[in-house]
C-alpha cells in the first residue's frame, strides 16, 4: 500500500542547494518535531527548472523576499515560503545589503564575493569591523498574498581571512565572539540556535504551524 503524500505542498524560494537544506531543517528541526510539521510536503524551487527567476530589485529584505515568494507562487500556484538575507557591515554604511548575494558582480560567486569583501575592509582596525546577518522570511499562499512574515538578526564580527569549511556565503568570515568562531567553523547544530535564519524561523514557526493547520483543516 502507498503511503499518502503530505497536504500540503511548500516550495522553498530559492535555488541554492545549500540554504535549502538549512531552511528545511529549521522548518521542520529534527531537535523539535511536531506533528504538524507530518502535513508538509517541503521541496525547493530548483526542482523546477522552467520557473523564471525572480528579479530582486527591491531596496529592502522585506521587499525582496515579499516579491520572490509572491511571484514564485503565482508561477507554481503553490505555497512558497521565500527569504532575503544578507551581511550588512558596519565600517561599510551597511553594505553589501541587499546586494550581498551578488557583491562581486553576476553570475553569485561565494569566493569571490568574499574576496572583495576582504579587500574593501584592509584598511578597517579590528575593533572597526562589526557586522551583522540579517534574514527576512516571507510565506505567500498558491495566489500571491502575504500570509506570514519574520526576521532575524545577529551581530559579529567580519575577520581577515577565511576560516572553517561549513557554512556558504560570507559564513567562513562572520566571527562569533563569544564562541572564537566562524559561522563556518561551528557545527550546524550550534548555527541553527545562533543565526539570523534561526532566529527568523523561530519566530515565524508559530504562525505557520497555526497557518498549516488551518489549511489541512479545510
Amino acid at each position: 500500500m502507498s503511503v499518502p503524500s503530505p497536504p500540503i505542498h511548500l516550495v522553498l524560494g530559492s535555488r541554492n542547494v545549500k540554504k535549502c537544506r538549512e531552511m528545511a531543517e529549521l522548518i521542520t528541526p529534527p531537535w523539535e518535531r511536531r506533528p504538524w510539521m507530518d502535513l508538509l510536503r517541503i521541496e525547493s524551487i530548483a526542482a523546477y527548472p522552467d520557473v523564471p527567476e525572480v528579479v530582486e530589485d527591491a531596496d529592502t529584505f522585506a521587499g525582496n523576499a515579499r516579491k520572490k515568494a509572491s511571484e514564485t507562487a503565482l508561477a507554481l500556484g503553490a505555497w512558497v515560503l521565500a527569504d532575503d538575507s544578507g551581511l550588512a557591515v558596519d565600517a561599510l554604511d551597511g553594505a553589501p545589503g541587499v546586494y550581498s548575494a551578488r557583491y562581486a558582480g553576476e553570475p553569485c560567486d561565494d569566493d569571490a564575493n568574499c574576496r572583495k569583501l576582504l579587500e574593501a575592509l584592509a584598511a578597517v582596525s579590528d575593533d572597526r569591523r562589526g557586522a551583522a546577518f540579517r534574514c527576512v522570511l516571507a510565506v505567500s499562499d498558491p495566489e500571491g498574498r502575504i500570509r506570514l512574515e519574520a526576521e532575524g538578526a545577529v551581530r559579529g564580527r567580519i575577520i581577515r581571512e577565511l576560516r572553517g569549511p561549513g557554512g556558504f556565503g560570507y559564513d567562513p568570515m562572520f566571527l562569533i565572539p563569544e564562541y572564537h568562531r566562524t559561522f563556518g567553523e561551528l557545527s550546524s547544530l550550534v548555527k541553527h540556535q545562533l543565526s539570523h535564519r534561526s532566529r527568523a524561523f523561530a519566530h515565524l514557526r508559530p504562525g505557520l504551524e497555526k497557518l498549516v493547520l488551518e489549511v489541512a483543516e479545510g
